[in-house]
């Protein structure tokens, strides 16, 4: 072998081993069902020292998404770079394949040589493409890596979750009477109790990121490491979590990068200072990769705001709520650095409907029963009435999002210049969202559906965007055009209609009830249950319409997704439907093989529901 080349062979390996050395530790500490209220975000009323510590170091960032308002999808974001509505995935528990040629970013930084750890909560509405963590269960930690392995570590602290803000009993440390309620909230015992446990739970959280952060130091880790601090979405109170706008989107961000990797900081990044650069969860896996020196894959929606691939700042973030549980909603919106637009495509139905889970929490039920009593303002109310087709929102003026601006002249160019953003978002994303989640279940056949749909010629995603906006916009009034897409082979298209008939109208449904009944017995299930609820909800062959009904509902007969539509129509048409509650009682809770065990319990829980409000004493 020539002389020359052995020292050149050691000296190049010898490069690589430094280099694989110099890669950044990266750590996640991510806390749940907390929003900004911090106090380096300027949150007067909270406690919370160590994250405090670790933002006079780091960056702060202020206009930060989860893109979902709960968790599952929003950690579907986080996992994946992709937007959930993309893959068929933004309903709660939802569980479909990744398409195929995609992975998780965790794979990629494994590929990369890096020990990837999750302790330990996954939560993901897509199926695992194999391998995706070194480690991921409550004993996972960097400690265990391999000798010279750089890590990537993922903490989740559950302490601040939604659940913890209502356990009674509890033993005050912020005081109610000093807490500010938001002014969508009443100003009442229970709603003051709670805000101050959610503080209460904030700072016991802050405790645990500083054992986290301490473990990091003691190690001789801190210069090694970035850190990242974020919540997963908004606040476990009500018109927080599971509410698409700012209040339950935005989460803090702080990011800590070493002076040794400050080649890999952005120009925004201000070590003890603050950001407004707009960032979202789809963006934290590209950022994770081009912080580790991988580049981003193609596939990935998300762009990275550091590192050596960093991309150019975006203008707006985009997020969206789909089912919530046993509820069905879809809402898309858009944020700049000032305002927040919203578009309802069930405008016919309250933000506020009753998901059991919310209701357990004191502030719900005291909220409600008060609307139910008269006794809230303009402005608290509206949670509980059906939604505008629009919104938008002054975030500078108005944080707590209760003036819809929609009709202000002086907005009207921000209106048109979001609405035309979300829109076209929505189809570049090819959001398949606006297809009924059994259809969408149905025609994927267990299939990733943005292989089998979202990005084939068979199924225009752009079409149903098309029709459901022009569904769903109030203003729109010509019955013919929704007679045509009732008429048409398109279950998509009719259940828009379908949708239309229900936000205009009885005079809009009698000029159609002969098509709406066509469709009652021979359609997809989740057009026959809109059309026997519509039916049912006009006094049409009602009595035909609510058997029909129940047994859309018989979770023996039905895929799970189909059934909760079917209970939620039950649901609505409310005292229409008290004739029949023993037949309604008499439906199966279970079945012994659900479709998807994941949502098969939200069918058991509103079944339950509607058998109490039927007034049932056998209810549980």
């Amino acid at each position: 072998m020539n002389r020359y080349l052995i020292p050149l062979l050691l000296l190049i390996g010898l490069c690589n081993a430094t280099y694989a050395d110099e890669r950044p530790n990266i750590l996640w500490l991510s806390s749940e069902d907390n929003g900004p209220h911090l106090g380096c975000y300027g949150d007067k009323y909270s406690t919370t020292p160590n994250l405090d510590a670790l933002a006079k170091k780091g960056c702060v960032y202020l206009h930060v998404w989860s893109n979902a308002p709960v968790c599952a999808p929003a950690r579907t974001a986080l996992i994946t770079g992709m937007y959930p509505t993309s893959l068929g995935a933004e309903h709660m528990r939802s569980l479909v394949p990744m398409p195929k040629g995609t992975e998780m970013f965790p794979q990629l930084l494994r590929r990369a040589g890096y020990y990837c750890t999750n302790n330990s909560k996954e939560d993901y509405n897509v199926v695992k493409p194999g391998k995706i963590w070194d480690q991921s269960n409550r004993k996972a930690h960097w400690k265990n890596r391999p000798d010279g392995k750089p890590f990537f570590a993922v903490f989740n602290f559950t302490v601040s979750h939604e659940s913890r803000i209502r356990k009674r009993p509890h033993t005050a440390i912020h005081d109610p009477k000093k807490v500010r309620v938001p002014d969508y909230h009443p100003d009442t015992p229970e709603v003051r109790q709670d805000w101050a446990q959610y503080y209460d739970k904030i700072t016991e959280m802050d405790r645990q990121a500083g054992k986290r952060l301490k473990e990091l130091a003691d190690a001789g880790l801190a210069d090694e490491t970035i850190v990242f601090y974020f919540g997963d979405h908004g606040s476990g109170m009500p018109r927080s979590k599971r509410y698409p706008g700012n209040s339950g989107l935005a989460v803090p961000l702080i990011v800590f990068i070493p002076e040794k990797f400050k080649h890999l900081r952005s120009a925004d990044y201000k070590s003890g200072g603050k950001t407004d650069r707009l960032v979202s969860f789809v963006d934290f896996g590209p950022t994770v990769l081009s912080l580790a020196g991988v580049q981003p894959p193609k596939y990935q929606q998300g762009s990275a705001f550091l590192g050596k691939f960093e991309a150019a700042p975006k203008k707006m973030l985009f997020g969206f709520r789909g089912r919530m549980d046993e509820r069905y909603d879809l809402v898309r919106v858009a944020r700049d650095k000032r305002y927040v637009y919203v578009r309802n495509f069930y405008p016919q139905r309250v933000y506020g409907q009753f998901v059991e889970y919310q209701f357990r929490t004191p502030t719900t039920r005291v909220w409600k029963k008060m609307f139910d009593e008269g006794k809230l303002d303009a402005e608290q109310e509206k949670f509980w009435r059906e939604k505008p087709t629009e919104e938008i929102y002054d975030l500078q003026d108005d944080p707590d999002e209760v003036s819809n601006l929609v009709v202000d002249q002086s907005v009207q160019k921000n209106v048109a210049r979001m609405r035309s953003a979300l829109k076209a978002w929505c189809k570049s994303v090819k959001d398949v969202g606006f297809i009924p989640e059994a259809e969408l279940v149905k025609w994927s056949q267990g299939k990733s559906p943005r292989d089998t749909i979202g990005l084939s010629g068979e199924f225009e995603i752009d079409e149903f965007i098309d029709t459901a906006y022009v569904a769903t916009d109030r203003s729109h009034r010509d019955w013919q055009t929704f007679s045509k897409l009732l008429s048409s082979n398109s279950p998509v298209k009719q259940f828009w209609a379908l949708q239309a008939v229900d936000i205009q109208g009885v005079g809009v449904f009698l000029q159609l009830k002969d098509e709406i009944n066509a469709l009652r017995k021979n359609a997809s299930p989740t057009v026959k249950a809109l059309s026997n609820y519509l039916c049912v909800k006009n006094d049409f062959e009602s009595a035909d319409a609510a058997n029909q009904l129940i047994a859309l509902s018989d979770l023996r007969e039905q895929k799970d997704v189909a059934t909760i539509a079917a209970l939620n129509a039950i649901d609505m048409l409310g005292e229409k439907m008290k004739p029949y509650r023993d037949k309604i009682k008499s439906l199966p809770k279970k079945t012994k093989s659900p479709t998807n065990k994941r949502v098969s319990g939200y069918s058991e829980r509103l079944l339950n529901t509607i058998v109490k409000r039927l007034g049932s004493a056998d209810a549980k």
